[in-house]
């Protein structure tokens, strides 16, 4: 599927128009049109290779599409455009940090690369949550306090579009968490943010759009809500062991197919209200529980995946 032109608004910051880019046989980028919205926070999600870094390093000016344009904010990013700089901010998986330094010391310098005072860095720390670590050096902060500064590091100059590589990688469960709600907080400033992450639980619930790749191509583009509402996975009812038989429950009102995992019994049904109904019949509800669809549902379906 090619990806049509699309934007919430008149004004939009990226627009790519047929954009391809090949290594050699490779066609890394597969004739791709999508255009993002000032103050979208749009997803790019994709399995390794699907063509995601190509294409966010296009739209940075790191590379040249080898057909089609790319747009930023109304200009060319490629040729390097040194008046563009400014106005992106980029935090990548490998972030440089002056490690010797202090997370203030590093976000000043950081600052004054762009001409800035040192209360530029002050009130990036205050905006990604670190005040309390500025005097830290760098090298003792926690995982999930360097993914903060490294989005500070973007953040810093206050560009006007932000690009998010997988911001929340390799994070234990708190502070992603805690990471997730900075997004959350960043989200609100109304900044132009592209983003890439694995994690589909985290790009359903902060992107307003989502273009989701694989082999240098767009398979879906849309938001969550409706990539989901148009899939046709419907929801799953978990019963427990015991309540009924496969072959009864495959007799039940609304039942599209039957599962058993670990003894307990997945319906699959587009008419939950109808199958809760019938098992309400059978035997009560007591324990069974609903799993509506997710994102991370869709892309599994349309990598081709089984689904559970």
């Amino acid at each position: 599927m090619k990806g049509e032109p699309m934007s919430p608004t008149d004004d939009p910051a990226i627009v790519l128009d047929a954009v391809t880019k090949s290594y050699g046989a490779v066609r890394a980028v597969d004739d791709i049109s999508i255009s993002i919205g000032r103050g979208e926070f749009f997803g790019l999600l994709g399995p390794n290779g699907a063509g995601k870094t190509t294409l966010i390093e296009m739209i940075e000016g790191l590379r040249t599409p080898d057909t089609g344009t790319v747009t930023v904010l109304g200009m060319s990013p490629a040729p390097r455009n040194l008046a563009l700089l400014p106005l992106i901010g980029v935090q990548t998986q490998r972030s440089a940090f002056f490690t010797r330094l202090t997370a203030r010391e590093h976000l000043v310098t950081v600052a004054a690369l762009y001409g800035l005072p040192p209360e530029a860095a002050d009130r990036t720390l205050e905006l990604v949550g670190l005040t309390g670590s500025g005097d830290v050096r760098v090298s003792n902060v926690s995982g999930g306090q360097r993914q903060r500064l490294a989005i500070a590091s973007a953040l810093v100059h206050d560009p006007q579009v932000i690009f998010l590589d997988e911001p929340t990688a390799a994070l234990d469960p708190q502070a992603r968490r805690d990471l997730g709600a900075m997004l959350r907080d960043l989200k609100a400033t109304g900044k132009t943010i592209v983003y890439t992450t694995h994690h589909l639980d985290e790009a359903q619930a902060l992107c307003d759009r989502i273009a989701i790749l694989a082999g240098g191509r767009v398979l879906a583009l849309d938001n969550p809500r409706d990539l989901i509402a148009r899939s046709g996975l419907g929801t799953r009812l978990v019963v427990p062991p015991g309540r009924l038989t496969p072959e009864r429950a495959e007799q039940l009102d609304g039942v599209d197919r039957v599962e058993v995992e670990d003894g307990a019994l997945l319906l699959h049904t587009t008419q939950s209200a109808r199958v809760l109904a019938a098992l309400g019949a059978e035997g009560g509800l007591d324990d069974v529980q609903t799993r509506p669809a997710t994102l991370e549902d869709v892309y599994l379906q349309l990598m081709g995946a089984p689904q559970a």
